[in-house]
């Protein structure tokens, strides 16, 4: 809150004035339901938001009180000539700035406060939801829509639940004490100069709503370019092997042009508004000085009258500047709100059930009992499947894309629920235990290797965080990775880089396999490790996974029929049944799926 004369507002810039009215989104402008809820996460802070309020209040008062100080001033002391009354006046002026200073930058530290606590408090309970949601939920929505619930709405929520709503109070106090105070000093004087408004209210209204539509339309622009760029920097290894330089600037250039269109249209706007409002400002002053100045001549008015109008006329208009603003915000925060409370209101398909018990150590027998699954309702991807795992027995999963097998593996670790039938671990259904309890005893070596941001040792360590270095090195050797590690310049210190890219895909998958070794799990589920690596690598990769495999029962997806002749039991999986069962020789003298896969395979490697 501050008093000035020609001085616009802060944030009224025409970048901020157009991102302000135009990040506006679809939603109520208040839902008291969604602030009611949103609430809870400002609620441990209320002391502080109570000052923040108090403060707000002292800062709002000593903005009416200036000009009328001045007034008096003027009207009292400098027209009697009274120099130590105006000393008087002059100093309760001065420290009612001082004031206005001090609880102003109060209130902002103490919001600020609360809002940085709100906003980490707010994003850490979302993450703490989104893991506990199941990987189903993850498969169906779109990551950077997820990010956009995390990052763009709580930040918009977070700005309405910390700032909008004292600022709303505050603003439409200082807009009613202003109009009450220029009445009672000359009611005539008064309704002259409010004769602007309806006039700055259409303006703020036609505004908004085309800032609205022309913001969209920046935003949708610049992620197209933005989406190209990626795409074209991913893809400059194929765009220069072709030598399409040319054809791919065109094509950019084309994006980048209506980005710069979008931006010019959606920027005009904001040098039409802004200028209008300055206008409508200085208009309203006009009718100040010439009616004001009329009836002072006519000794109708005094000079301080005028003087103060001159001021809260240019006061005047900020609250309904801000106000239009907070307007837009708080329809993006109620849009964005409703999309984080659903977030949170998601209930996770696969949870714990009320009485769940922790998994006890586990042996290693896996089955499927008439187990039928579908990720949609109308659409089955396993049919009636049974299969018996015995502990320490390693078994292959294989058939063409789509067969279901990942699906059986997702189904064994409970990353979904089956829709009929039972999984069973040492005979226990797997619903009736803790899913921690149940992952903690459970491997994964994907087909993709995934590694986190952090040293090499800390993505092996990701399992068993507390495990000393000597077991770390030790599993890197039976992984067959501590020769290349130990001959990189900072050995198991290396830094991993964004998408490691600073590791080929067989030392990832190496890296993997050393992960699930230190985590020494007893069921193992591996998705064929081997896919997208040279012979080299895929022979250090299979050796390491002979010794992971040892003594655990494993479920391997198999790609390369080669890497599993000698599974204990391989299963050919088709149309989401199992429809053949036995080991490698036992397969092919059937001369079935299996031994057509097999065959199909190897005449493709003998062409090649």
């Amino acid at each position: 809150m501050s008093f000035s004369i020609g001085m616009g507002s802060p944030g009224m810039g025409p970048r901020g004035a157009l991102r302000n009215f135009g990040e506006e989104r679809e939603g109520r402008p208040l839902d008291v339901r969604v602030v009611g809820r949103l609430l809870v996460f400002v609620r441990p802070y209320w002391r502080r938001m109570l000052v923040a309020f108090v403060l707000m209040l002292v800062a709002s008062a000593l903005t009416l009180a200036t000009p009328y100080l001045i007034k008096v001033a003027i009207d009292q002391y400098i027209a009697q000539g009274d120099v130590p009354g105006l000393t008087r006046i002059a100093g309760l002026t001065a420290a009612a700035f001082v004031g206005i200073y001090l609880a102003s930058a109060g209130q902002s530290y103490l919001l600020s406060w609360v809002g940085q606590r709100v906003l980490a408090n707010l994003r850490s309970q979302l993450f703490h939801h989104l893991q506990r949601l199941p990987i189903g939920y993850h498969d169906t929505h779109i990551i950077g829509v997820t990010v956009s619930r995390v990052i763009n709405d709580v930040g918009v929520i977070n700005e309405l639940l910390s700032q909008g709503l004292i600022t709303l109070v505050g603003d439409t106090l200082i807009l009613l004490g202003i109009v009450a105070v220029m009445v009672s000093m000359s009611p005539k004087l008064a309704l002259l100069t409010f004769a602007v408004i309806p006039l700055m209210v259409l303006a703020t209204y036609l505004f908004a709503r085309q800032a609205k539509v022309a913001f969209r339309q920046t935003r949708a622009r610049i992620a197209a370019v933005v989406g190209n760029l990626a795409e074209n920097i991913a893809g400059m290894r194929v765009i220069q092997a072709f030598a399409q330089e040319e054809a791919t600037q065109e094509r950019f250039d084309v994006v980048n042009q209506a980005n710069r269109e979008a931006n010019i249209a959606a920027m005009s706007l904001s040098f039409i508004f802004l200028p209008a409002v300055e206008f409508l400002g200085m208009l309203a002053t006009a009718v100040v000085l010439w009616f004001g100045g009329r009836a002072v001549a006519q000794d109708e008015l005094t000079l301080g009258v005028v003087v103060a109008f001159l001021a809260y006329v240019t006061r005047f208009f900020q609250p309904i500047q801000e106000l239009s603003q907070l307007y837009t915000t708080m329809q993006s925060a109620m849009a964005g709100g409703e999309r984080v409370l659903e977030l949170l209101d998601t209930e996770p398909e696969v949870a714990d059930p009320p009485d769940g018990r922790e998994m006890p150590p586990i042996v290693g027998k896996v089955e499927l009992r008439h187990v039928t699954f579908a990720y949609r309702d109308d659409a089955p991807v396993l049919h009636d499947v049974n299969l018996v795992i015995e502990p320490g027995q390693t078994v292959a999963l294989v058939g063409p894309t789509g067969a279901g097998k990942s699906s059986i593996a997702n189904l064994i670790a409970r990353f979904y629920d089956v829709t009929e039938g039972a999984v069973l671990i040492d005979d226990i259904d797997v619903r009736t235990v803790t899913q921690q309890s149940l992952h903690r005893q459970m491997g994964l070596v994907p087909q993709d290797p995934f590694l986190f941001s952090g040293t090499i040792r800390d993505n092996i360590r990701f399992g068993r965080p507390e495990a000393p270095d000597q077991e770390v090195e030790e599993a890197s050797r039976l992984a067959n990775c501590h020769p290349f590690i130990t001959a990189l310049p900072d050995g198991y210190d290396t830094e991993i880089q964004e998408g490691a890219s600073n590791l080929s895909v067989g030392q990832r998958q190496l890296i993997c396999i050393a992960r699930a070794v230190l985590a020494d799990p007893r069921i193992l589920i591996l998705d064929e490790a081997t896919a997208s690596v040279d012979t080299v690598t895929e022979a250090l990769i299979q050796d390491a996974l002979d010794r992971l495999l040892r003594g655990r029962t494993s479920v391997v997806i198999a790609h390369r029929l080669s890497t599993i002749r000698n599974a204990d039991l391989i299963c050919a999986v088709e149309h989401g049944r199992i429809v053949e069962q036995g080991t490698h020789e036992e397969l092919l003298a059937r001369g079935g799926l299996y031994a057509s896969l097999y065959a199909r395979q190897f005449v493709e490697l003998d062409e090649h």
